[in-house]
């Protein structure tokens, strides 16, 4: 990397990187084949399968001895009480003040922030969004993205709004594009459509040679990142369940920035 101590801050990050996979038949035995028991990992919800795949896989890699995060979806949360009212969340906040209700129960609670547009909700009200929950959470995840203009333009936006929670930065692992599109089968589709939709820009940069890259994407972040209040503390890495090939990435990686 050409900045030292931009490549300090990367190396920082990657360090402190933690996986998102999917809830599939094979994710259980790849994680096992590929990750070290310290390697944080988090379980993506998907709606064709529901919560309990996410529940279910989190709970057998906890039990392996795997730090884990399950991602709750609110929408996809029953709320109990009156028969009228029985029903899924409307929204994140709504659950996160029934859970502070309950006693704040998790010693860590994430919340999802969205560098890009997202595809219902204006910018401003996402942005709003994060303040809400500000009183409930611990650390904001951002969405996958793949433009540093765009990351450095909404870090600002955050922090000059006051919020200050810690941020993961959500950067995609080493992808094909083929698995990418067999994945999809496997997590709804719905749910990969609106991913495809989203980012079809992006597809073909992730698959040509010289194209989009986990490294190139961060070394370009970095100056951002490195901006004092930024509070960048790790990345999230969407694997999209290539656990092997994006463990890797990480430790190739990680050598080269040590070198």
């Amino acid at each position: 990397m050409r900045n030292r101590r931009n490549g300090e801050l990367v190396a920082r990050l990657v360090e402190a990187a933690r996986y998102e996979v999917l809830p599939t038949p094979s994710a259980e035995d790849s994680v096992l084949a590929h990750l070290p028991r310290e390697r944080m990992v988090t379980v993506t919800a998907s709606p064709a399968k529901g919560l309990a795949a996410t529940l279910d896989l989190a709970e057998r890699l906890a039990g392996h001895g795997y730090p884990v995060v399950p991602h709750l979806a609110a929408r996809m949360v029953h709320a109990g009480g009156d028969a009228e009212l029985d029903g899924t969340y409307p929204d994140a906040l709504s659950l996160l003040e029934d859970l502070a209700e309950l006693g704040r129960p998790f010693s860590h609670v994430g919340i999802t922030g969205y560098p890009e547009s997202h595809p219902t909700i204006t910018d401003d009200l996402t942005v709003q969004s994060m303040w809400d929950k500000r009183r409930y959470a611990t650390h904001v995840v951002s969405n996958l993205t793949f433009d540093p203009a765009t990351i450095r333009v909404w870090v600002k936006r955050m922090r000059d709004r006051g919020i200050t929670m810690p941020l993961l930065l959500g950067v995609p692992g080493p992808v094909e594009r083929t698995k990418l599109l067999a994945m999809a089968t496997k997590i709804g589709v719905g749910e990969s459509t609106r991913f495809l939709v989203k980012h079809k820009g992006t597809l073909a940069r992730l698959a040509a040679p010289g194209g989009f890259t986990g490294e190139k994407f961060l070394e370009q972040c970095a100056p951002a990142l490195a901006v004092p209040g930024a509070a960048v503390e790790g990345i999230h890495v969407f694997t999209f369940n290539q656990i092997a090939e994006t463990e890797a990435w990480r430790n190739d990686l990680l050598r080269r920035l040590r070198a």
